[in-house]
């Protein structure tokens, strides 16, 4: 059964992109992986300044979404990796939302947004889910960097 989510509500809320799990990257700190993603698009320019600075991730996305300001030019090629890069930063900073990744076990995590065709599955589940495939990429490194550990607890015969 996939885990679905899309609202920070509910007990799949923190793997949202405006889930309130802050982190670090690139010498500076982001309320959220919505701020990060959308400040990465102008990168290096006041656009992305605003955006860091945004009370709100939906602020953050808003500003993200203006067309006035023109967007880096080799947004198309990077975005994927730009997602990863804070994807991963949460979840390596955030115990509690790793723990709930982690516990989807090997279940097809799911964006079920009804009008991001990308990112999630939009309206009709034919949407590429490329937010849900980088949480199921980012479990399973978590899930390798934990076992390690895991072996080392266990009792010696």
């Amino acid at each position: 059964m996939a885990v679905r989510f899309y609202y920070t509500k509910g007990p799949y809320g923190c793997l949202s992109n405006f889930s309130r799990h802050g982190f670090q990257l690139d010498g500076v700190y982001w309320p959220t992986v919505e701020h990060y993603f959308q400040a990465q698009k102008f990168a290096g320019t006041d656009q992305a300044r605003l955006i860091q600075q945004a009370a709100r991730p939906r602020q953050a996305k808003d500003l993200g979404h203006d067309r006035s300001v023109s967007l880096r030019p080799d947004w198309e090629e990077v975005k994927d990796e730009v997602m990863r890069q804070a994807v991963r930063s949460k979840f390596e900073k955030h115990g509690d939302a790793r723990e709930v990744l982690l516990g989807t076990g090997d279940e097809e995590i799911i964006e079920d947004s009804p009008s991001d065709y990308y990112w999630g599955c939009g309206a009709d589940g034919t949407g590429k889910n490329m937010l849900g495939k980088i949480l199921m990429e980012i479990r399973a490194s978590l899930r390798n960097q934990a076992e390690p550990f895991a072996s080392a607890d266990r009792p010696r015969d």
